[in-house]
């Protein structure tokens, strides 16, 4: 095991930067991997509270040898102890007092690698546009389910509502989102207190179709903009926050998430929902997304 003074990683992701050079900080091996922090990564880390953005793939280069990233988590460093936990492990949320966060990458190899070595890291950029496409198209997806929502299915007037002013039953029903290349699956649970709030569950059920079929008129339109989308950070750190930002409906659209995406919705070909009626009684939302040419 090797050493050096570990900081808070200084993320790049946000930036739509692929390649960066770093000093490496911190390395501990086993007979088959290695885990590497670097001061600074344009790697996304899977997260360890609401895992849905997967990890980036690609490659760390060190001694001029390429080595895979075949995983990239979120660790928590103790400072005083000296001592690295990652993802399930992490005892304290962040900005908690002597404790670092950082990117872990683990590569396919056990390496000892001197701390202060200048490694590059290299993110596959196509896998990476993929999961942000579904991931933009994902927000798209749950402002234009509000929206189609908000005056038909609503009994009672809430007391949430999302960025754009709609009743927020994304926020409310939400159990599960899960992104992967080009496509995001949410899951919605109606249960007994979405109906105690004022939703209408079973007129939700039965309109399915009609629903879809209207949310997906509404990305079109959305669509044709061609908006910006802006991704808004607090700071340079992996833990400070970050906003996806967008102009829609002649509102700007604030929304805090820590995952990867476009820049445009010119970056989109396509982007259409289907809704149905899952085994556990739950309402899967699945967005595909195609890339513009």
């Amino acid at each position: 095991m090797t050493q050096l003074t570990v900081s808070p990683t200084q993320v790049s992701f946000s930036q739509g930067i692929y390649q960066q050079n770093s000093p490496v900080l911190y390395c501990e091996h086993d007979d088959s991997s290695s885990v590497v922090i670097t001061a600074a990564t344009p790697f996304h880390p899977v997260s360890h509270i609401w895992p849905d953005h997967p990890a980036d793939k690609g490659v760390l280069v060190i001694n001029q040898q390429e080595y895979k990233v075949i995983d990239c988590l979120v660790g928590a460093w103790h400072s005083e102890e000296a001592y690295l936990t990652i993802g399930a492990d992490i005892p304290v949320k962040r900005d908690e007092a002597g404790w670092q966060f950082v990117v872990v990458h683990r590569i396919n190899a056990s390496l000892s690698i001197t701390p202060g070595t200048v490694v590059s890291l290299k993110v596959d950029s196509d896998y990476q546009q993929a999961l942000s496409r579904a991931h933009s198209g994902a927000h798209l997806a749950a402002l234009a389910l509000n929206k189609v929502l908000h005056s038909a299915f609503w009994r009672k007037a809430p007391s949430r509502f999302d960025t754009l002013g709609h009743y927020d039953f994304h926020s409310y029903a939400e159990e599960t989102s899960f992104v992967s290349e080009d496509s995001c699956l949410d899951s919605y649970r109606l249960g007994k207190t979405l109906k105690k709030r004022g939703f209408n569950n079973d007129e939700f059920i039965a309109a399915l179709t009609q629903v879809a079929a209207q949310v997906n008129a509404q990305l079109q339109l959305w669509l044709q903009t061609g908006a910006k989308i802006d991704l808004v950070c607090d700071g340079p750190h992996l833990t400070d926050s970050r906003y996806w930002q967008c102009q829609l409906d002649e509102h700007k659209i604030s929304i805090p998430c820590g995952g990867t995406h476009i820049s445009t919705l010119q970056a989109l070909a396509d982007i259409t929902v289907t809704l149905a009626v899952n085994a556990a009684g739950n309402i899967d939302m699945t967005t595909r997304t195609s890339k513009s040419l």
